[in-house]
């Protein structure tokens, strides 16, 4: 590896740990500086573009919903002016089930694509693929009761994200990508390696 790709790969690193902690400390104007103006965002409960999703981003900190990225270290992958970066990340979040305080704990890996322009690096797209959730009460002892039916239909990987964030009054797509459907989650790794140009490494 040449310096200058291990300064690219710590540079487009960081542009993404900047988008996160943005995210995660209300910083809207850091965040929005990460992004470039066409790109796209695809979470559980958002889909459009970058600046758009800042935006609502700002929305529901404002409601009182504060979810908060743990995140695993990125693995970046180069090739020209175009990167993919793949983090593996815990969104918890403090909720009120039945009148009983809760952590919704929902594992994903955020995958990134970056582009350089006018040599800057920034995002293009952000999508998550879903793995699982948990639902645990705040304070031992005490119990959350879901019921069996009001999972029914709603995908195993984010199924509590999805329950959770729909009576919170947030639109949750059904047909994210999820480690429950291995077919699409595959045919998306091969979509990123073609556009990034380069095989896996």
């Amino acid at each position: 590896m040449t310096l200058q790709q291990s300064a690219d790969r710590e540079e487009v690193a960081h542009v993404v740990l900047l988008e996160r902690s943005g995210r995660d400390r209300a910083r809207w104007q850091q965040m929005h500086d990460q992004f470039h103006e066409q790109s796209t965002v695809s979470l559980s409960w958002f889909t459009g573009s970058g600046p758009e999703f800042v935006a609502a981003s700002e929305r529901m900190h404002a409601a009182g919903d504060h979810p908060l990225h743990r995140l695993g270290p990125p693995v970046v992958r180069l090739h020209g002016d175009r990167a993919l970066v793949e983090i593996s990340a815990t969104i918890g979040m403090s909720v009120e089930v039945d009148n009983t305080a809760a952590f919704l704990a929902s594992d994903a890996r955020l995958n990134y694509r970056l582009v350089r322009a006018d040599g800057v690096w920034g995002v293009f797209s952000i999508d998550a693929i879903y793995e699982r959730d948990t639902l645990t009460p705040s304070v031992p002892g005490e119990s959350i009761q879901v019921e069996a039916e009001s999972l029914r239909g709603l995908r195993p990987s984010y199924a509590l994200l999805a329950l959770v964030l729909s009576k919170r009054g947030y639109a949750v797509r059904n047909d994210l990508l999820g480690d429950d459907l291995p077919d699409d989650v595959q045919r998306f790794y091969d979509d990123g390696d073609q556009w990034l140009g380069a095989p896996a490494a």
